[in-house]
């Protein structure tokens, strides 16, 4: 079965990092992104741009409503992505608990709905 394991965390925190911080965060992510695509679990991995550069779509009363930004003023954004081939929810969430970004933000598993 296929989960998407999204991760959240909020971009002025993560902004807030000193470099060697960063450099250490990237590294994990790295070293993470290459293990999970030699077990052959990764499907697809996507990292997000901010969310500056974000646009929500609505349609309100039969009318398109186009705004600048995320949909929801939240603590967390949305930031990127994994989409993972596991045998059930314990081990997606074996795997979602190695990315580096569940130690700043949070990893939301959602299994996906084959069509």
């Amino acid at each position: 079965m296929q989960y998407l394991l999204l991760i959240y965390a909020n971009e002025k925190d993560l902004g807030a990092l000193s470099e060697p911080e960063l450099e250490k965060m990237l590294a994990d992510y790295h070293a993470f992104t290459d293990d999970v695509t030699k077990s052959g679990k990764l499907v697809g991995v996507n990292r997000l741009q901010s969310i500056a550069t974000a646009t929500t779509v609505r349609i309100r009363d039969g009318k398109n409503q186009i705004t600048d930004g995320p949909f929801a003023e939240t603590r967390e954004q949305l930031g990127g992505y994994y989409l993972v081939e596991a045998k059930d929810l314990d081990e997606a969430t074996k795997i979602a608990l190695r990315i580096p970004g569940a130690r700043y933000g949070s990893i939301e598993i959602r299994p996906i709905w084959a069509m």
